[in-house]
């Protein structure tokens, strides 16, 4: 089994990342269970605008990122809140996982079928709640199965304050809905593994 985290955080490596450090959560728990996890820094990558898999342009990093998303059960969309909507990161990432839905595989299945995936959200603002519903909105329309409390977040609203690693309260609750998010994922995924949805009637 495996899974893909895309961080989509305005941070450039090796900048600390807040979104990173509750993703880390997910990721360890993931790890327990046997899972090989790979965590992408959308910003580090050339991501052209547009909707298609292929470059774009020469020296444009989404095709491989693609292939990471094909050959993953798992995806986790991690992101920031900024006025209240998802990072400029994450729209970016989803507006290129649109070209997914032209893609079918052998027997006729939508290429998102039969995989999971889920939303990490951090801010020193509010919002969180909106956000999880923007991006798991997308993902279903892409293909991907959503299983029930597949998300974690952290903020700190209503107001601005302190990001996720300078303190506040709710870390614990966080951490805590991070593992049960990691453990909804993995349970969902190999239950589609078992039992995998078959292409749409015609």
């Amino acid at each position: 089994m495996k899974a893909l985290m895309i961080n989509c955080t305005l941070k450039k490596s090796p900048e600390t990342s807040n979104t990173e450090a509750l993703l880390r959560t997910v990721t360890e728990q993931l790890e327990t269970e046997g899972v090989a996890v790979d965590v992408v820094r959308a910003v580090d990558l050339d991501i052209a605008p547009g909707v298609v898999s292929e470059a774009v342009h020469e020296g444009d990093d989404w095709p491989a990122v693609h292939e990471e998303l094909l050959a993953s059960q798992i995806l986790v969309i991690a992101t920031p809140t900024w006025l209240g909507q998802p990072s400029s990161v994450s729209k970016r990432v989803l507006e290129r996982m649109d070209g997914m839905m032209a893609e079918t595989d052998d027997d006729g299945r939508p290429v998102a079928y039969n995989r999971v995936a889920g939303v990490v959200v951090t801010g020193n603002e509010d919002g969180a709640h909106h956000v999880i519903s923007e991006i798991t909105g997308a993902l279903q329309d892409i293909g991907y199965t959503i299983p029930g409390q597949a998300w974690t977040y952290w903020n700190q609203g209503p107001g601005p304050g302190p990001s996720f690693l300078e303190g506040g309260s709710g870390h614990d609750w966080s951490r805590k809905t991070g593992r049960a998010m990691a453990a909804n994922l993995l349970g969902v995924a190999r239950a589609l593994e078992s039992h995998p949805l078959g292409p749409p009637p015609r």
